[in-house]
């Protein structure tokens, strides 16, 4: 730490108990008592150097004899302060630094120790000191500005706070080599302790991390209100918000233990021992909302994992219901960076009967789906010749959804998660953010499983949430075989089985036709071109292997088809809903085992659904599929 020696002579000053003396061989002549420190000093220093000292030797306070008591409990820094104060008037050696500039700087301005009382008198010093050294370096100026916190309201009157704070601001929106900070020159090495060494000697300084967070730590020591002013100044001088929000995050955690569950436990020692704060509950729950009012309200600024953990933390601590409205408002702005871990919010409240705080899910979701649809993200997709358009807008939507669909599945298997929140977060998501609905099955059988006590309407009800069309082969396949779905679902499912399956068949033909008929070109190509004949030789051998393998799909295609029209003759014997199944892929469905709930399938009763299923390439043979509705 830079400092500044002031006086030359020696120290001659001796403690006794609370008293402090001076033996300069002539009788001390006055008393000044500050707290419960007296000191034994002399009239003829004391008023050479201070104006008020003298305007009270003047007033009197005792006779010639027993001398003068002065009672001066009300100096800025207490016994230290004026300890100093003393011994610069008796010229003996002291050393200015940051860590007491301050302090005497406002004892002196107490004391009216100006120039007209004494020449380079201690004002004049220590605001030289403070200009001139300790405001050019950022070690200096944070140490000053920690030691202001307990000289309040003379530092703010003496602008030293305004001052330091401004003087760190700068430093930190700047590029801290242009400070002359101490930094790894040619010729200097760094020892293991990370002290700078040159020339072999210890210079007693660290190289700075020149990196964006450098100051996180350093500012994290500062107290609330003096932290909010910096930050307030720094945003004025035009940092960036991802750096503020980066300090907003670093001083939480340093004073907030439950913030992240991951870093509730710190090493020390080789073993892990709790993060406690010195903070009490009530105070943290001032500082978390303090922080929520700092952070920058920009999407992607602050981590959502940070969010959540403020969230979670503002819970526990029973924050203010504005506070935790806001903070479901930030995560809801940047909810496709979250993942489902961070949605897992439990529950605080003895009220509550679910393990998860699904209400406050569902809420976030509806921030999302606000914002979104406020920015232009969230549009169906339109179809423009054959061309699907706006699928990159819809990406975070999708993600968004898939997440949802995860954090139903984890929250299903609670018995106490009634229908309708299930039924409302489920369907909260809008229908073209899914493009498969196998995940939202997925959570479905697991509620279906854990909840078997639904009734058949409830179920019905249920599984409208999903859209059979949008299964996949492998979900259609899991779904017809559920018991815990009901019948009429089954059927759907096993329609669009068939479908599924017939348009990967006809799909395969294609594309083998395609491949042969693509293979003459090839060859009169390199026919063509005598140096291409070894790679139209291999473009051959690697169409026909791709011509086996699609055969070869083709093949188990085709048995599982056979296989699941056997199901279904296995089916319709077991029940009376089922009538004989007739061709080769094709079924028929009596009108009776429709839903009276299907105005679809109820108004046609004679209507004929007609699949038309391509044989070969050339389009030679087609059969059509009918079904009765």
């Amino acid at each position: 730490m830079t400092c500044m020696k002031l006086g030359s002579k020696s120290d001659a000053f001796q403690r006794q108990g609370q008293a402090w003396f001076c033996p300069i061989g002539l009788p001390s002549d006055v008393v000044v008592e500050v707290g419960e420190m007296s000191f034994h000093l002399h009239k003829l220093l004391l008023l050479s150097r201070r104006g008020l000292i003298q305007r009270l030797i003047d007033e009197g306070s005792g006779d010639g004899e027993e001398g003068c008591v002065i009672n001066l409990s009300d100096i800025p820094g207490g016994a230290e302060a004026f300890e100093l104060v003393a011994k610069f008037c008796y010229g003996v050696k002291l050393e200015l630094t940051a860590s007491n500039v301050v302090c005497l700087r406002c004892a002196a301005e107490h004391l009216q120790m100006q120039e007209e009382y004494g020449k380079v008198n201690l004002i004049s010093q220590s605001e030289d000191f403070l200009n001139q050294v300790v405001l050019r370096s950022w070690k200096d100026s944070m140490k000053a500005l920690q030691t202001c916190e307990d000289l309040l309201p003379y530092a703010e009157e003496l602008n030293i706070v305004k001052r330091c704070i401004e003087s760190l601001a700068v430093k930190a929106c700047t590029d801290p080599n242009l400070f002359g900070w101490p930094m790894l020159a040619q010729g200097a090495v760094q020892s293991s302790g990370g002290i700078v060494l040159r020339n072999g000697i210890s210079t007693g300084t660290r190289p700075i991390n020149a990196s964006s967070d450098w100051w996180y730590e350093d500012v994290s020591s500062l107290s609330l209100p003096l932290y909010k002013r910096l930050i307030s100044v720094m945003e004025s001088q035009g940092i960036k918000q991802e750096t503020i929000a980066g300090s907003l995050s670093h001083y939480a955690k340093r004073y907030l233990p439950g913030l992240n569950r991951r870093h509730s436990l710190r090493e020390s020692s080789g073993c892990l021992v709790p993060v406690v704060s010195s903070l009490s509950e009530e105070e943290q729950k001032h500082l978390l909302e303090e922080i929520d009012s700092l952070l920058p309200m920009q999407k992607g600024v602050t981590s959502t994992k940070f969010l959540f953990g403020l969230l979670r933390t503002a819970m526990i601590l029973k924050a203010s219901q504005s506070c935790i409205s806001n903070l479901e408002r930030r995560i809801g702005m940047q909810l496709d960076q979250a993942v489902l871990e961070d949605l897992l919010i439990p529950n605080f409240s003895y009220s509550m009967e679910t393990l998860y705080n699904v209400e406050c899910v569902h809420r976030i979701l509806e921030h999302f789906l606000a914002f979104d649809q406020g920015t232009g993200g969230a549009s169906p997709c339109s179809v423009d010749d054959g061309q699907l358009m706006g699928l990159s807008s819809l990406t975070p939507i999708m993600m968004v959804a898939k997440l949802i669909d995860g954090y139903l599945a984890e929250v299903a298997p609670d018995v106490n998660l009634k229908l309708p929140k299930f039924q409302s977060l489920a369907a909260a998501a809008p229908d073209y953010a899914r493009p498969l609905d196998d995940n939202l099955y997925r959570a479905i059988d697991i509620y279906l499983k854990a909840h078997p006590w639904l009734t058949d309407s409830e179920r019905e009800l249920l599984c409208r949430l999903m859209d059979c069309q949008k299964l996949s082969l492998e979900a259609c396949t899991h779904a017809a075989q559920n018991e815990k779905l009901p019948l009429r679902v089954v059927v759907q499912v096993l329609f669009f089985e068939q479908l599924l399956l017939i348009t990967s068949i006809a799909g395969c033909f294609l594309v083998s036709d395609n491949l042969e008929g693509s293979r003459p070109l090839r060859s009169a190509f390199a026919g063509s071109n005598e140096g291409g004949w070894t790679s139209a030789v291999r473009e051959n051998q690697v169409l026909k292997v791709d011509m086996d393998n699609m055969r070869m799909h083709v093949s188990e295609l085709e048995k599982e088809c056979s296989n699941m029209r056997q199901e279904i003759e296995k089916l319709g014997k077991g029940s009376s809903a089922w009538s004989s199944v007739s061709k080769k892929f094709g079924f028929k469905i009596k009108s009776q085992m429709c839903s009276a709930q299907d105005d679809s399938v109820n108004d046609q009763n004679s209507g004929k659904l007609k699949v038309e299923r391509l044989k070969d390439g050339h389009g030679k043979h087609k059969k059509n599929l009918s079904v009765d509705g």
